[in-house]
């Protein structure tokens, strides 16, 4: 629990009939943190931000904005903002008039108007002769600026964001990924980030929120859920992965058809009444020849097949697992003739990570 959070969500719990879109999740927000929430399609992520921003009622639970309820305000009267994933601006506006247009509505005078709307263009890099550029006439990039500004002129507690890159071309989206980062570090504002893409929330947020389900399945840094995942389901979410099965045969633990030492498999303090899974990311196995001396994990197998990923190469290893392995190592660590070859593969126990139960 966060001391203070600036959102606290308790019990919040949404159904649609027979359906429990979210299952009364909890959840605390710091103040000026970046929160990044994922998950598949159907997880809830869109049901939350609905509630969040005050389109949805829940069926039950609570939201509270510094201490104060308003799951039970109206949508218009939250200090709150979304941008959305169609970004929703006035075509027949200017740019200038789309992001004064929060201004109007609280009455601010159009001197006023005017001079917060050009602070708010030169923070979000728009020049400042697009004041009178009509919307059509923008780019996307220049579209989502517009987005984010006009958030910004609401002067909000809290930004939410529904998907607002998803429909931007690959070397755009990057920009502005390190765009929203950098606005977060300026503004001090609170963001709260809805992704299907696991690559954007590990390359902007602080913290990651993954859901299934209508439930939160782990909340923690990227870093901590890449290396330290508690369960499958998050694990193979969180990018390529290798999973062994932990079988109890006679009473003597053994992970799948690995060569362990009895000393490793004493160091991972497995507990025979519960099931469990020893995770390896690929880029911790090795490829160290015909012998595998030296590493505490190995396996035999022969490589399957090769892909290219620019400054890695990954290859897909046959083995006596149940699974192909997935190796990846630096292009200049690239075999010749990879396809075919036989391959001793090898790992350490400090490169592994063990999830008890389902």
């Amino acid at each position: 629990m966060i001391d203070n959070p600036v959102l606290r969500i308790a019990g919040l719990h949404k159904s649609f009939g027979d359906f429990n879109a979210l299952d009364s999740i909890d959840l605390d927000v710091s103040d000026g943190e970046f929160l990044a929430i994922v998950g598949p399609s159907g997880s809830g992520k869109t049901t939350l931000i609905r509630l969040l921003v005050g389109m949805d009622e829940p069926t039950e639970g609570t939201i509270w904005l510094r201490n104060k309820r308003i799951d039970n305000v109206p949508a218009n009267r939250r200090p709150t903002c979304m941008v959305f994933q169609s970004l929703a601006l006035f075509p027949h506006m200017t740019v200038g008039q789309n992001i004064e247009f929060p201004l109007k509505i609280r009455g601010v005078d159009a001197v006023n108007r005017r001079a917060r709307a050009l602070e708010l263009m030169s923070l979000l890099q728009l020049p400042d002769y697009y004041y009178d550029k009509r919307i059509a006439a923008c780019s996307g990039g220049e579209k989502q600026r517009v987005a984010l500004a006009r958030a910004l002129a609401f002067d909000p507690e809290i930004l939410f964001f529904d998907e607002p890159l998803s429909a931007l071309d690959y070397r755009l989206r990057k920009t502005l990924e390190k765009e929203l980062r950098e606005l977060h570090r300026r503004t001090g504002k609170t963001f709260i980030y809805i992704t299907h893409s696991l690559e954007e929330a590990m390359g902007m947020s602080d913290r990651i929120a993954i859901m299934k389900q209508g439930n939160f399945v782990q909340i923690d840094s990227a870093d901590t859920i890449y290396a330290h995942p508690v369960s499958r389901f998050v694990a193979g979410f969180m990018g390529e992965v290798n999973l062994f099965s932990v079988n109890n045969r006679d009473h003597s633990p053994c992970i799948e058809e690995l060569n362990v030492s009895p000393r490793v498999i004493n160091q991972l303090e497995l507990d025979d009444s519960r099931p469990a899974t020893l995770v390896v990311r690929p880029e911790n196995i090795r490829l160290p020849g015909n012998s595998g001396e030296g590493y505490e994990f190995k396996v035999d197998g022969q490589i399957q097949s090769e892909f290219n990923l620019g400054s890695r190469v990954q290859y897909e290893v046959k083995t006596e697992c149940a699974e192909p392995l997935i190796v990846e190592v630096f292009r200049e660590n690239r075999l010749s003739n990879a396809i075919g070859s036989s391959v001793t593969l090898g790992w350490n126990l400090e490169h592994c990570h063990l999830i008890t139960g389902e």
